[in-house]
């Protein structure tokens, strides 16, 4: 990976580092400069002496921290994410002919055919679900979903939710750039989890629409069933309504660019 320089750049030799914050920033999420430090085995100042940098040439830039429940004294420290142009600088070349292909598709054989499309792409889960399961049954269905989706290359991750139950937690989006135009992508996503925990999901937040991470909840009580071949539930109806970060009253409508 190579980032654009200025003349005020540091060292030709930072950019191995630089780099190595970057991709620590994609495969964990949103971070402080001490998390990053001390994940990455350097010093704080060198932390944000290269943060300052990928700030600069707008890699990354900085975001108030979002506080879960109890907060404490004095303000929370502030958190650096990946900008869009970050994360163009990976997996992302082929997101303009996928647009393009898209748009073909849309244009030609209408909306419910982008929708199949995106159902076809993701059948993936519930086909990979049911081997981590049986792989390792002592695995959360959340767990279970994060190992199936890492493997996809969305670095996922689970974090606890007090009272909700898990978050599902994908750190990057191969298709994030195309999801910005065609929401089915994400709303196939959130079907397709529902349908092997045999509920209904909420996504949260996604990529997609400028959230630093894709979050999904996994409500309390969700179980593997063990009276269905391979571990995996019954798919469920598809919804009429799909849950969307950025509507809750009505459906997501297909952005025009």
């Amino acid at each position: 990976m190579e980032f654009v320089r200025t003349s005020t750049a540091p060292p030709e030799g930072d950019a191995p580092t630089r780099e190595r914050v970057a991709r620590s920033i994609l495969e964990n999420g949103p971070s402080t400069a001490a998390a990053l430090a001390e994940r990455l085995d350097l010093t704080p100042a060198a932390v944000r002496r290269h943060l300052d940098h990928l700030v600069g040439d707008g890699t990354v830039e900085p975001r108030e921290q979002r506080v879960y429940g109890h907060r404490g004294r004095g303000r929370p420290a502030k958190v650096f994410a990946l900008t869009e142009t970050g994360r163009d600088h990976f997996d992302q070349q082929y997101d303009d002919l996928a647009v393009q292909a898209l748009r073909f598709l849309s244009e030609t054989q209408g909306e419910d055919a982008v929708m199949a499309f995106a159902r076809r792409r993701v059948e993936f889960v519930a086909r990979d679900y049911a081997r981590a399961v049986d792989e390792d049954p002592s695995l959360t269905p959340a767990q279970a979903l994060a190992r199936v989706f890492t493997d996809q290359g969305y670095a996922a991750t689970v974090r606890k939710a007090p009272a909700l139950g898990e978050q599902l937690c994908q750190q990057h989006c191969p298709v994030s750039h195309v999801a910005h135009e065609f929401p089915q992508l994400c709303e196939a996503e959130t079907e397709a989890i529902g349908r092997v925990l045999g509920t209904h999901v909420q996504r949260l937040a996604t990529i997609a629409h400028g959230d630093g991470v894709c979050t999904t909840c996994i409500p309390s009580g969700v179980s593997t069933p063990l009276d269905h071949p391979s571990g995996v539930s019954t798919p469920l109806d598809p919804p009429s309504t799909l849950d969307h970060p950025s509507s809750t009253t009505t459906p997501e409508k297909k952005r025009k660019v």
